[in-house]
């Protein structure tokens, strides 16, 4: 009997939201939480391409004034001396002379691609700039780490749809964006009916495969999720919902060693100060609530919060008080086990830029080389094919 086409997209939906992966619910039935010396890694992506200039600030530097005239932020909280800190990331600058918070600058690669969607995949992919790759370094994480895993539970993405980044060729995490309205999802009387009369048709066994899965298991995420409510006070931002996600799910016993979240768009071609201010804002709150949860119930030696954009932006403001796609970034590390904090490196060189774009000096594999073999304690050179050292931040 062939399947009915409503039918289909119904079954498709709820299987887009368990990736397609017909044992991965079934698996995580099986209970066995993290070990107490594992680590967990939340990753933060700032989508969109975030102006990095206007995030730690240059302070003392006469030419970012000048190539900025209307949009430089003047009233930044000083670092040090001669970088600030956007004033919408106050949070930050606590966690800054706290210890707790590092920044590397200049972050980029090769032969740089102003594209969102391609650059966006290189840093997924972890490729070269001509190199295509079809999965991601995380996921390629979990090709390494999970041959041997009872239950591939090991990254949890929360969104709709599963990124790049977390799809390997064998493993792939598992992305949702409330575990409540999956699991809600899972239980109507409608797909339970449907898989109860599955049909054997080849082209659609494999999504029937996964709605079963669904059905039997989404409970577990839900569960977890509801493990160890959290009394700590977030915000009602989208991010402050996922944060809160996360914080639960860490302070329950599911054995998920990666958490990935984004938020955006930072692409400020117009009025970026406005823009950027809010987005800022909304991080700021998130991440102060996150870590005072984390601090709270004795975990935050055991996190760390990196986040990254797929690209900066120019050096000089347009026309529309905003900025245009450009190259190298900072990345920003927060956590309790930092083993050097601050300002890791140099500032951008504004004397000597690619036209008008910023010269890189840090490659991002080398970052990500770093979080897999000091942090996840992962063979990086098996899931990068990096090979050319690593930093010692952590």
């Amino acid at each position: 009997m062939l399947i009915k086409r409503r039918e289909f997209l119904k079954i498709s939906s709820l299987a887009t939201a368990s990736l397609l992966m017909p044992n991965f619910l079934k698996a995580m039935t099986l209970d066995e939480a993290l070990n107490p010396d594992q680590k967990i890694l939340i990753v933060l992506q700032f989508t969109g391409g975030n102006d990095g200039l206007n995030t730690i600030i240059p302070t003392r530097n006469d030419i970012y004034f000048k190539e900025r005239n209307s949009i430089a932020i003047k009233d930044s909280l000083q670092l040090n001396d001669e970088a600030g800190i956007n004033p919408a990331l106050s949070y930050f600058k606590e966690l800054y002379d706290n210890g707790e918070l590092s920044v590397m600058n200049n972050v980029g690669y090769p032969n740089p691609d102003k594209s969102h969607f391609r650059s966006m995949d290189i840093w997924h992919s972890a490729s070269k700039s001509d190199e295509y790759l079809e999965t991601g370094w995380l996921g390629r994480f979990l090709d390494e780490e999970c041959y041997r895993c009872e239950h591939p539970t090991q990254a949890l993405e929360v969104d709709d749809m599963l990124s790049l980044a977390l799809k390997g060729e064998k493993n792939k995490a598992f992305a949702f964006k409330d575990p409540k309205r999956l699991y809600q999802t899972s239980q109507e009387k409608y797909f339970k009916s449907l898989y109860d009369h599955h049909h054997d048709d080849e082209t659609v066994s494999y999504l029937y495969q996964t709605l079963g899965s669904t059905i039997n298991n989404a409970d577990y995420i839900f569960e977890k999720s509801n493990a160890k409510k959290s009394t700590e006070s977030y915000p009602n931002s989208q991010l402050g919902k996922d944060f809160k996600t996360v914080a639960s799910l860490i302070k329950s016993d599911i054995n998920t060693r990666v958490y990935y979240l984004s938020i955006g768009s930072f692409d400020t071609h117009v009025n970026q100060n406005e823009r950027q201010r809010k987005l800022f804002s909304d991080i700021n709150e998130a991440v102060k609530s996150f870590v005072a949860d984390m601090k709270s119930n004795g975990l935050f030696d055991d996190i760390l919060l990196m986040t990254f954009s797929e690209f900066g932006r120019r050096v000089a403001q347009n026309a529309s008080n905003g900025t245009d796609h450009g190259t190298a970034n900072q990345m920003f590390f927060i956590g309790g086990g930092l083993k050097k904090k601050g300002i890791l490196n140099p500032l951008p060189d504004l004397t000597k830029l690619n036209e008008g774009d910023l010269i890189y000096t840090e490659d991002f594999r080398k970052v990500y080389a770093t979080i897999l073999k000091n942090w996840l304690k992962a063979d990086s050179s098996k899931v990068l094919g990096w090979k050319n050292g690593i930093y010692d931040f952590i």
